[in-house]
């Protein structure tokens, strides 16, 4: 039988940010906290989850901005160390003290720096797409520096004559198949004005004022003491090409490393096949 998704209200006192999630299996059952990628949401595990629910309570929260969840104020900026507290205050929300935890893409890379800032609360560290953040090597520093200091406002979001039409933008402009992702459109967008625009903040595809240099990265990743096992997609992501995950694996002390057809969402592409790999290696 498919596991039900169950809504959840998270709060975060000290961040002043309510959060909201989704939960599949028994509440009793060990923890994995599954966290989505950039501008995604807690729908990205809407097929893989109900496959892990049998063994496992799966969590997954709308990061901040995204989904359901609450925007950050004003002058809030959505950057990697806010998401690593806003990780640690769901776990207190939740009232784990441990858990496994999964992370895709943005949520793989929060996922990694999680675990090496707190190693006594992941047991096993499961990343699809993702093995630290995306670096800087120096060549577009100041560039970035200087779009992301500018004093320049949001764009209006986009408007779509209903959902279906926001999903096939997103698949056009991505690439990504639609029963990968229409899960996330479904929770990610919400009718306006007589159309239907995306939910997530539009702060989120503004600059990045500072990225770390890979030295920093894999200083980082040599902290992760979990069991971790890293899936990649095939074809390979561009901004994170599988020769460069492999030698960012070589900095993790216990690791396993495995590729699938399947692309970016490889998880939504071939749930079934990515529940067998982490809940062998689970």
């Amino acid at each position: 039988m498919t596991a039900i998704a169950e809504a959840l209200e998270l709060a975060v006192p000290e961040l002043g940010l309510d959060l909201a999630a989704l939960r599949w299996g028994n509440a009793s059952a060990p923890a994995l906290v599954a966290l989505h990628g950039w501008l995604d949401n807690a729908g990205s595990f809407a097929s893989l989850a109900p496959l892990l629910a049998p063994h496992r309570q799966v969590v997954a929260p709308d990061l901040p901005g995204h989904g359901l969840s609450a925007h950050l104020p004003p002058a809030g900026r959505y950057d990697l160390p806010l998401y690593v507290r806003v990780l640690h205050g769901v776990l207190d929300a939740l009232g784990i003290a441990s858990c496994d935890l999964l992370g895709h893409s943005l949520g793989g890379a929060i996922a990694s720096l999680y675990a090496a800032a707190h190693p006594e609360r992941v047991r096993r560290l499961l990343l699809i797409e993702a093995l630290g953040p995306i670096a800087d090597d120096g060549s577009s520093t100041l560039a970035r520096w200087r779009d992301a200091m500018a004093d320049g406002r949001a764009s209006a979001p986009r408007t779509f004559p209903n959902p279906e039409a926001a999903l096939a933008a997103r698949c056009r402009a991505t690439g990504q198949q639609p029963a990968a992702i229409r899960p996330i459109i479904e929770r990610g967008v919400r009718e306006q004005h007589g159309g239907w625009t995306w939910r997530s903040d539009a702060r989120l595809t503004a600059a990045t004022p500072m990225r770390m240099a890979e030295a920093q990265v894999r200083a980082l990743l040599a902290g992760i003491s979990a069991p971790t096992l890293l899936l990649m997609g095939e074809p390979e992501s561009p901004f994170l090409t599988h020769a460069l995950l492999r030698s960012r694996a070589a900095c993790v002390r216990d690791i396993e490393i495995d590729a699938f057809a399947g692309g970016h969402h490889l998880h939504g592409e071939r749930p079934a096949d990515v529940a067998t790999r982490l809940l062998g290696f689970l």
